[in-house]
């Protein structure tokens, strides 16, 4: 009975041996796989990448100030009224009707520069946009990577507490023998049977949490998992922290996103500024009058230079100036604290890669040191030197080495990648991602000088109806 406990024991050793990053079959489904899925299926990269052509609209919105508006006009009234003379007593009608046609043109000539600032803000606000969208592009993937080690992290947590149960049952059954033929006493019984549920409720928790897993990479990427495969290994991030947060600065989607918006304050300032010095504009009218009642009809038509400068409006303007150089003051502090929190992620990411490192080395050696022990306690207890508390004790050691071998993995993984997200790395780009990569130039450039019922705008039009936006 003894040799029977013994193969046992090993042949479940060896089961407990399985790891998160175990080799799977070929037919397994990889990270790279996953990021693809969840690239194409980021409703929040949709959202945003719509965002941006509603910015590039912008820029488009500020040229038209400064081509002339052309409107037709058009108007018809009908006049009456009715003369007494006092005198004679005599009553008379004036009727008549006019209808008028027409066509108007206003043009911008000068407004101190307003319009061609407008013009630059908004160019800078487009590229802000597209920089956050990198961010955006960043946290999908990131998510992606997450869920996707925490799935199996969560299976293999589940075959680990598996695996306990079925050894502590296999404890259980050999003190309820021992106990029958008088070797062990009711308490070593009752300690497996307690070891045992404790057992249990670990494994329904670790059920539950593999299952709260796979819903979020349902969400982060578009589908239920698969047989996920083991990740080749850690990506390749920077040789030093200082070198990491030196790429961070120069590279990092916010990073380019608040110089962005910078640049787009200093002239919104200037902008308030020139909004001081008035405007002039030319206004032109051509129309026909046509009166039926009269049977007659007139063509005329009008130009005229219109200018405007201000006085005094209440101290409106100079309010609009301090309120943009405010503004810009903010947004500067807002470059500082960026710049700050991006090398803060660099430097917690290292660290973090550093201690699950450590982690992983100390659980490894931890693991082959517990192995050792349970080999040993599990043989003396079967000369009747060690007891069954002893046993599950020395198990549970080995449990919880695996267990925390596990977690560290994991950990690690996510720590590599999250470095490369604070360098600003994390883009479909880098990662050589064989999806269709989005070009923020196209929309822009067909949209940029503000084309309207053209060639140009024909082309537009095909450009939506190829984004499915008409």
């Amino acid at each position: 009975m003894k040799s029977g406990l013994k193969t046992r024991s090993k042949g479940l050793i060896a089961a407990i041996g399985l790891t998160l990053f175990s080799a799977t079959a070929s037919q397994a489904e990889t990270l790279s796989d996953a990021l693809i899925s969840a690239f194409n299926h980021s409703g929040l990269l949709e959202q945003n990448r719509a965002l941006l052509r509603a910015a590039d609209e912008d820029v488009a919105i500020a040229m038209s100030a400064l081509r002339p508006i052309i409107s037709y006009t058009g108007s018809i009234s009908r006049n009456f009224a009715r003369n007494t003379n006092r005198v004679t007593g005599g009553l008379s009608e004036n009727n008549s009707t006019t209808a008028t046609i027409g066509i108007s043109m206003d043009l911008l000539l000068f407004d101190g520069g307003q319009s061609k600032i407008a013009i630059e803000v908004a160019k800078e606000t487009v590229l802000s946009t597209r920089a956050s969208l990198l961010a955006v592009e960043q946290s999908v993937l990131l998510r992606a990577i997450e869920a996707y080690v925490n799935v199996r992290r969560a299976i293999e947590t589940v075959a680990l507490r598996q695996s306990n149960v079925r050894l502590i049952s296999q404890e259980l059954r050999a003190a309820r023998d021992r106990f029958e033929v008088g070797e062990v006493t009711r308490t070593d019984v009752a300690l497996a049977e307690a070891r045992l549920a404790s057992a249990r409720s670990f494994l329904a928790s670790a059920e539950g949490g593999l299952i709260s897993a796979q819903e979020e990479y349902r969400a982060a990427i578009g589908r239920k998992p698969g047989n996920l495969k083991s990740p080749r290994g850690l990506p390749k991030t920077a040789s030093s922290v200082e070198k990491a947060k030196s790429i961070a600065v120069r590279n990092h989607p916010d990073m380019l996103a608040i110089q962005h918006d910078v640049s787009a304050a200093d002239l919104n300032v200037m902008r308030a500024d020139a909004a001081m010095n008035g405007s002039v504009s030319l206004n032109t009218r051509l129309y026909r009058t046509e009166t039926p009642t009269a049977n007659t009809s007139t063509n005329g038509g009008s130009i005229s230079l219109q200018a405007n400068v201000p006085i005094y409006q209440g101290g409106r303007l100079s309010a609009l100036h301090r309120q943009a150089m405010a503004r810009r003051d903010a947004t500067r502090s807002g470059l500082h604290v960026t710049r700050h929190l991006i090398e803060q992620n660099v430097g917690n990411a290292f660290a973090q890669m550093r201690v699950s490192a450590a982690s992983r080395e100390a659980s490894e050696r931890q693991i082959r040191a517990a192995q050792v022990a349970f080999r040993g306690v599990r043989e003396e207890a079967n000369v009747g030197s060690r007891t069954t508390l002893d046993v599950l004790n020395a198990e549970q050691e080995l449990l919880d080495a695996r267990s925390a071998l596990i977690d560290v993995q994991t950990d690690e993984f996510i720590a590599a990648y999250s470095a490369l997200a604070a360098m600003g790395l994390l883009t479909a780009k880098h990662l050589n991602l064989p999806v269709q990569q989005f070009d923020p130039t196209e929309y822009y450039n067909l949209v940029k000088d503000a084309p309207a019922r053209s060639i140009q705008g024909e082309k537009l039009n095909r450009v939506l109806r190829s984004l499915g936006k008409q």
